[in-house]
């Protein structure tokens, strides 16, 4: 009686997985796409500026039948900053890992990685500085089946940026972004 449940339970998982993975596999893995959205400045950061948006452009590639795959960015993210006028910004070039995880329809996944920040300000007076730095980032999203043709999702990112060359403190801010992938 065990071997027959243990059995159907396989047989039923195997029918269930084959069709995605025949679908993901005549797809091409390579994907390139964008996001935009609200960042949300946290910590010291949070301290100095105001909400602000993001951009974000992405290359991608998904390996067939693999659960995780590679996504480069370009991002920048801009904040009002609340003394003195003028902005902060952040720009960021990553490489994350994403893992998707089994599910049907709606498909959350984990993304993070690590990169170069470019953390800039701009007062009222005209005046600029910026500075290069390491950050990481970690969150997740969800890939939304809107369409066949491609894919669209929504994802919040923590990002944190030692700035100042690792002695002046850290940056931190979540960005709330909705994007599409082809």
């Amino acid at each position: 009686m065990n071997r027959i449940i243990f059995s159907t339970l396989v047989a039923a998982g195997i029918a269930a997985v084959a069709p995605a993975a025949r679908a993901q596999s005549s797809s091409n893995p390579f994907q390139i796409g964008g996001a935009a959205g609200i960042a949300f400045p946290t910590g010291d950061l949070g301290n100095a500026a105001n909400t602000g948006y993001n951009v974000t452009l992405a290359v991608g590639y998904n390996p067939p039948a693999a659960p995780v795959g590679l996504r480069l960015e370009g991002a920048y993210n801009e904040f009002g900053n609340q003394v003195g006028g003028g902005n902060l910004n952040i720009a960021a070039f990553t490489a994350n890992a994403v893992f998707a995880l089994p599910a049907s329809g709606f498909t959350p996944y984990i993304i993070g990685g690590a990169g170069l920040y470019r953390v800039g300000a701009n007062d009222a007076f005209g005046n600029a500085a910026s500075e290069n730095d390491f950050g990481f980032n970690v969150g997740g999203g969800v890939k939304l089946p809107l369409s066949s043709s491609f894919e669209t999702f929504v994802e919040a990112r923590y990002n944190r940026v030692s700035v100042g060359g690792g002695n002046g403190g850290t940056f931190s801010f979540i960005p709330v972004t909705v994007g599409i992938m082809w």
